[in-house]
């Protein structure tokens, strides 16, 4: 349901981004819900463990912009599946700091995997070759903005 902005008429950069962020939700929801990968809150939590390395669940809740209970409850649900694992703080004996392990870097590693996959196979059914070159450009595009 992408609107269609004129060609002929100055871009409003307000309506632009809107529709940026739009698409680009929708997008990165709907690919994670046809590869069926984890959910975007503990794939997110995984990958700022695997990127970050051991952190408090305070810690993880404010790089989140979650509430401290809601990222408990994340935490508690990736530890139950040895998705991550807690060890000793060392600079507050109160409390402990989660970690990454083995089976939920593997798992971040198969879900990444399984999504591009899934990105590639609609590229090649749904995109011509002109599209694919749009895209490559799209992408350079998009990137210069962060």
């Amino acid at each position: 349901m992408s609107r269609k902005l004129s060609s002929e008429s100055p871009i409003d950069a307000l309506v632009l981004a809107e529709t940026l962020r739009g698409t680009l939700g929708r997008f990165v929801r709907a690919v994670r819900a046809q590869a069926r990968t984890p959910t975007t809150s503990q794939s997110e939590t995984l990958s700022i463990l695997d990127r970050e390395g051991p952190l408090s669940v305070a810690e993880l809740a404010q790089r989140r912009h979650v509430r401290h209970q809601s990222m408990r409850l994340v935490a508690g649900l990736l530890e139950s599946e040895n998705l991550i694992g807690k060890t000793p703080n060392p600079a507050d004996r109160r409390s402990q700091l989660l970690f990454i392990t083995d089976r939920g870097r593997a798992n971040l590693s198969q879900a990444r995997t399984a999504r591009t996959r899934h990105i590639a196979k609609l590229i090649e059914e749904r995109l011509s070759e002109g599209d694919k070159r749009t895209l490559e450009s799209a992408i350079q595009i998009v990137e210069r903005l962060f």
